[in-house]
């Protein structure tokens, strides 16, 4: 582990937005920050691993990794969700692969077979060994908890439950049946980036105008504006009015009570929600200037004819958004590694969601 001191010695986060100033660049350029951000950032929070639909029946078992950290969740035959390292205790190799539907999980090295609650149950040949109890060795538990179609997974153990960071989030989409959205698409983007810059330009609305013109013209920019939770922020970003017919219109019509709702939870997870579709975005940090970004999209009905059009038309200007998005994050990457900027300040009126989440990073690394 970096001395964290010295590490962090050069930046004093200023809680007055007037008088911030950003992240400095070697916090995004420094290898010594990935180490520091596994241990005190990505290994402590709640982070989205699954969809709810892919362990729906008894037996369903999906895998995944959180920071290299080999995973499985299973759906016991109680109906029960659970989620283990995916490490048998024997040797330390995988018990499950891919995802699927099985009664045991069987390490694929020496055969040790696991209930999907975990219990080690057969260790095959293993008669004569001496102070082993089978009930010691099973499955190292992880904490797992769900929100509309997702499974979200927690490796610190003493980490409050998912609601507690989710916060308001959960009455404010209560009336949205979310969790009945059915996943279209899926799409991953690599980008020559640092995690935080993705996160940085998500969360502010300052570049519509000149980085998304697309969007500017479907949001109401004016209006645009950015509120701040303790894990969480909210972009509440309301559509323009239809101009006649409507012709050319992106989004569906929005009725007088419905908003476009951006939801960002620290630290890596977004939800995008509009009237007729969802999308997620969760943010994977593959090294210091890479990143894998995941983005799904969920519609509250597929059907054909016009309304599978609708999707692909929906799908299609996402992608579009974020090939923007792309853009400008490799070109800042670059820019904070060059030897003319070292730190920047904030638009009071529309880098509020940044500050904040600078804080939120600032407050976990200094933990």
């Amino acid at each position: 582990m970096p001395d964290l001191a010295a590490l962090l010695s050069d930046y004093q986060f200023e809680p007055n937005l007037a008088r911030a100033t950003t992240l400095p660049a070697r916090w995004y350029t420094a290898p010594e920050f990935q180490t520091l951000e596994k241990d005190k950032i990505f290994t402590r929070t709640w982070q989205a691993i699954g969809r709810i639909d892919e362990v729906a029946r008894p037996g369903d078992f999906i895998t995944g990794e959180v920071v290299g950290e080999p995973l499985v969740v299973t759906r016991g035959t109680d109906g029960v969700l659970r989620a283990f390292y995916n490490v048998c205790r024997h040797r330390a190799g995988n018990v499950a692969a891919g995802k699927g539907n099985r009664k045991s999980l069987q390490c694929r090295y020496h055969g040790w077979t696991y209930g999907l609650d975990g219990q080690l149950r057969t260790t095959p040949e293993f008669e004569g060994v001496e102070e082993f109890d089978k009930a010691c060795y099973g499955l190292q538990p992880v904490q797992v908890d769900t929100w509309g179609p997702f499974v979200f997974v927690n490796l610190d153990p003493a980490a409050p439950p998912l609601s507690a960071t989710l916060g308001q989030i959960l009455e404010e989409t209560a009336h949205i049946p979310l969790a009945q959205m059915r996943p279209v698409e899926r799409r991953d983007y690599i980008i020559a980036c640092n995690w935080k810059v993705y996160i940085d330009n998500y969360l502010e609305g300052y570049h519509l105008p000149i980085a998304h013109p697309g969007l500017y013209r479907e949001l109401d920019y004016e209006n645009y504006r950015v509120e701040t939770h303790a894990q969480h922020s909210r972009q509440l970003a309301p559509l323009r009015p239809a101009l006649g017919s409507g012709a050319g219109r992106r989004y569906a019509e929005v009725k007088a009570d419905e908003e476009v709702l951006y939801y960002w939870v620290f630290p890596n997870f977004m939800v995008n929600i509009y009237p007729d579709n969802m999308s997620s975005n969760l943010i994977i940090p593959l090294g210091l200037d890479r990143t894998l970004t995941i983005f799904e999209w969920f519609f509250h009905e597929q059907g054909g004819g016009a309304a599978w059009e609708g999707v692909q038309q929906a799908v299609a200007f996402s992608d579009e958004i974020q090939q923007e998005d792309i853009a400008i994050c490799e070109a800042v990457q670059r820019g904070l590694s060059s030897r003319a900027y070292d730190r920047g300040r904030f638009s009071v009126k529309r880098e509020n969601g940044v500050h904040h989440f600078h804080s939120l990073v600032y407050d976990a690394l200094r933990r």
